[in-house]
């Protein structure tokens, strides 16, 4: 197949996520003239997502670039459009490495109205810190001791905790595996699931960070997208066109052409293709594989989109007119005394769905937000609190910051959240290697489809969940977008030495 034949094959991309988008750029960049993008809301950006607090700038969606350093194509994107602080720029900023945890300044409050001292705090910090790094890594090891962190950790903690604590107090050990309880929580929020228990050991450790302090846009991350939209040529996008199936496997006659593809969307029209780049969520594709796609997908494919996990993490914003933290103070832990049983879900949704929270970052600086906090709360917890009117969540919300302070007169000035769930074009936020998951699952999600025959490459799959190591994050989506852009301009390329690989089922 010419390269000159492939430039004017038609390439639909479904979704305009920084995936679709950088996909786009890749192709029209090399030449490809009739790359067209289909958008099914009014915005480009997906799970990026910019808003508005007052005067403040907030991220609805996507918050930090994670692992800032040159190995990161978002990070030298924002670094080449000038959307960073100075100091996210410097070279010891990038060399930084966190593993995936910034070292930020905390409070910890307890559930009686305490501020807990870094002497009760700190052992159990650090045991947790030990125990957390160390499920990280059986997937080098092989082999899975237990199915889940979460069984993984409680464990480890019970066993070593009473071994290295025992000259301690009896509240003093409750008050510290309580705390451990809290991180669990927390542990939720940063890998989007319901709770460790669903969260597979042998595949915890694919996840690599990269070096760097995480860092934020002071304008929004939404900026990034924009500076990527202006670099795509006038027209490309259509937005308000959802995808209701993509019909692959098809001969379609049009214009003395014929197609593999039809793709046809919620209004009737049904665009004939060569290649369909898919970028739709993988909570979305969860949800609407079974009529999506036309032929179904393969079963190996279907069952690796069912295996995999696809939680929800969510924001609650909340601002002050003074703030009752301390000045350095970057993150907020709430402690729930009759927590000391290691747990990270509640017994009962609808009335204890506050106590998944696990507490805030502060946004700093404070010359640029003033005294506002991010609430961080994953799960069925957040699913439901996406369901109840704004005034309930800003009442609850109330209640818990004077319970754990002992300040029965603090006040929020506004309060504002995320619902990724109940957003119908995502259906959470992102993806984990749920129990039960492996490194192949990931690669048959990114597989093409077919992957032989005399017309290869019909269906492709680029997104967050489709990368093997950084998945759940703007940097890993932003790179399977081109890696499938890549595919299509090797196709066209060098057809002789082009050899599909088949999966392993």
């Amino acid at each position: 197949m010419a390269l000159r034949h492939g430039l004017d094959s038609q390439i639909v991309i479904v979704g305009c996520g920084i995936s679709g988008i950088g996909a786009a750029l890749k192709l029209t960049k090399h030449g490809f003239r009739n790359v067209r993008i289909l958008e099914a809301t009014g915005r480009s950006g997906g799970r990026i997502k910019t808003g508005k607090m007052g005067n403040n700038i907030i991220e609805i969606g996507a918050n930090w670039i994670h692992g800032p350093s040159e190995a990161n194509p978002v990070f030298c994107l924002s670094r080449q459009y000038s959307l960073l602080d100075p100091e996210s720029l410097t070279p010891e900023n990038q060399d930084l490495a966190i593993g995936g945890h910034p070292p930020w300044v905390p409070n910890w409050f307890s559930s009686s109205g305490h501020k807990l001292t870094p002497e009760l705090t700190g052992p159990a910090v650090e045991l947790f810190a030990e125990v957390l790094e160390e499920g990280g890594e059986f997937s080098e090891q092989g082999g899975e001791p237990y199915s889940s962190v979460g069984e993984f950790i409680r464990t480890e903690v019970r066993q070593r905790a009473a071994e290295r604590w025992q000259g301690d107090s009896l509240s003093c050990q409750s008050v510290r595996l309580s705390l451990i309880s809290t991180l669990l929580k927390a542990e939720c929020c940063v890998n989007g699931t319901h709770t460790l228990d669903t969260l597979g050991l042998g595949a915890f450790g694919l996840y690599k960070t990269l070096p760097g302090l995480d860092c934020t846009f002071p304008r929004g991350y939404e900026g990034l997208i924009t500076n990527l939209m202006n670099e795509l040529p006038t027209g490309v996008v259509s937005y308000h066109r959802p995808v209701s199936c993509v019909h692959w496997q098809r001969v379609v006659r049009k214009g003395g052409r014929e197609y593999p593809v039809v793709v046809e969307c919620e209004d009737g029209e049904r665009i004939p293709a060569d290649h369909v780049i898919l970028t739709v969520p993988l909570g979305y594709l969860k949800k609407h594989h079974g009529t999506l796609l036309s032929p179904p997908l393969p079963l190996h494919k279907l069952h690796s989109v069912q295996r995999m996990g696809f939680g929800t993490n969510n924001k609650i914003f909340v601002e002050f007119d003074q703030p009752w933290w301390d000045n350095d103070c970057e993150v907020i832990y709430l402690v729930w005394e009759d927590e000391s049983d290691l747990v990270d879900q509640v017994s009962d949704v609808e009335r204890l769905w506050i106590k998944k929270l696990f507490g805030f970052t502060v946004l700093k600086p404070t010359e640029r937000y003033g005294h506002v906090l991010c609430g961080w709360i994953a799960g069925h917890e957040s699913e439901f609190m996406e369901t109840l009117p704004e005034q309930d969540v800003t009442h609850s919300i109330t209640h818990l910051i004077r319970r754990f302070t002992g300040n029965p007169t603090i006040t929020p000035r506004r309060v504002l959240r995320s619902q990724w769930f109940h957003d119908p074009w995502t259906c959470g936020s992102y993806t984990y290697t749920a129990t039960g998951t492996s490194l192949q699952d990931i690669h048959n999600l990114a597989e093409p489809l077919p992957q032989q025959g005399e017309q290869p490459l019909q269906v492709l799959f680029a997104g967050e969940a489709t990368h093997p190591s950084f998945f759940s994050t703007v940097h890993g989506a932003l790179l399977t977008g081109w890696r499938e852009a890549g595919r299509l301009i090797s196709h066209y390329s060098a057809p002789s030495t082009f050899q599909p690989t088949r999966s392993k089922l």
